[in-house]
């Protein structure tokens, strides 16, 4: 009520006597109370994990955790979602996503439980977008390494895509890697969850079995390590059209843009955040915040940007993300970066064709062309026609993929 960020004497006084666990939409920080930190046995003494930290206040534990950190509390955490609720999951986000207008997604952070829901909902005629399924995870990852099946394996529907790694915190939990600190708190530049030599030994290891990369890399100094692999697999192991990708991708400058366009990067930066975070670039700055979700600068490099929510993070609705790289303006009207405003035409383009391009799709959708899937959406209005600050409110009136229409206002 009072503005000021949740404490663990909050849930203290909610719940003494059981552990609670509050965890951020965005999946890299949570809050706990003093009985989730007893259970896991933490004491302010605990010292800071590798890739992770426990926040403090006057020698204290504060409640939130970071990173590889709350993997000391949530393994204690039982899981019990069965296979019929994760299919069922599989067939409301679909409903959820084709009503907004999206056709294919790109899951990245692919689990063998996700690809086995994805199979089972699509065999039961629930499933009603297009799943390009980046594989996260050892098991998994090893396991089709040694089938063979890379990268592009797969059909129209269900198709393997990169592998995924993140190799640093968040933009809107305000944990990612910079090389200068954030706002009021001088001593605070972010955390990295991945060494540099962890990073080349991940990309070297997918690159040289077939596969696509794709590294979650928010800040400067994360994007500078994950080029330094992509640069060194490349002139060791050269393949034609790699396409690893970068993502997130979220504060840029001209140097790394040279290196991205030089390797054939492909960033993928959020698409809603300006409009739906404001309240968190505060702690960025007015002067950083014109050099992150850069779509602006990708483009005038040439590069092939795509469009990206990270839901759970953020918002998937593509219109809000249109209208978000359009105006560069947060839900109270603030205005962040406007050097990286876009036209309707160009967000339009990430959110389509460049999307089909980040997953070597490019040929079969992402433009209404003979010969392509049937895949599109009909709006109640033109975007290009609408005031820009209401391009999020367009109805979706019918969205129709491999010409059926699977959506209907």
């Amino acid at each position: 009520k009072d503005g000021r960020k949740l404490r663990r004497e909050d849930l203290d006084e909610a719940a003494p006597d059981n552990p609670v666990h509050i965890r951020h939409r965005g999946g890299h920080t949570a809050w706990y109370n003093s009985k989730a930190f007893e259970l896991a046995g933490i004491t302010a003494e605990t010292p800071d994990p590798k890739h992770g930290k426990f926040y403090r206040r006057d020698g204290k534990l504060d409640g939130r955790v970071a990173e590889r950190a709350n993997y000391m509390i949530t393994k204690l955490i039982p899981s019990e979602i069965t296979r019929a609720q994760r299919q069922a999951g599989v067939k409301l986000i679909s409903e959820l996503m084709t009503s907004s207008g999206l056709t294919t997604v790109h899951d990245a952070g692919c689990s063998r439980n996700n690809m086995i829901a994805y199979r089972d909902a699509l065999e039961a005629g629930e499933m009603r977008f297009r799943v390009y399924m980046m594989i996260r995870g050892d098991e998994l990852y090893n396991d089709l390494k040694e089938s063979a099946l890379y990268t592009g394996y797969g059909d129209t529907n269900l198709r393997i895509g990169g592998v995924k790694y993140g190799a640093d915190g968040s933009a809107s939990e305000r944990t990612m890697r910079m090389s200068t600190p954030y706002e009021g708190r001088p001593n605070d530049y972010g955390i990295l969850t991945m060494t540099q030599e962890e990073i080349h030994e991940a990309v070297e290891d997918a690159h040289r079995n077939g596969f696509q990369v794709g590294i979650h890399a928010n800040g400067d100094i994360t994007i500078d390590m994950v080029l330094n692999a992509y640069e060194r697999v490349i002139k060791k192991w050269p393949r034609p059209d790699v396409r690893h990708r970068l993502e997130h991708c979220s504060l840029i400058n001209p140097l790394l843009l040279q290196r991205i366009k030089a390797t054939g990067s492909i960033p993928t930066p959020f698409y809603t955040y300006v409009h739906y975070h404001g309240n968190k670039w505060v702690e960025y700055g007015e002067e950083k915040m014109k050099s992150m979700f850069a779509h602006r600068s990708f483009l005038d490099y040439d590069i092939p940007v795509a469009g990206a929510s990270d839901y759970t993070p953020g918002p998937y609705e593509p219109l809000m993300a249109i209208q978000s790289m359009v105006t560069r303006k947060d839900f109270d009207g603030r205005i962040w970066g406007p050097n990286q405003r876009i036209s309707v035409s160009e967000a339009l383009k990430i959110c389509t064709i460049n999307g089909a391009f980040a997953s070597f799709e490019e040929d079969l959708k992402g433009s209404i062309t003979e010969g392509k899937l049937a895949d599109f959406v009909m709006l109640e209005k033109d975007p290009h026609d609408t005031e820009p600050d209401n391009i999020k409110n367009i109805g979706v009136m019918r969205t129709v993929v491999g010409g059926k229409t699977v959506y209907e206002a």
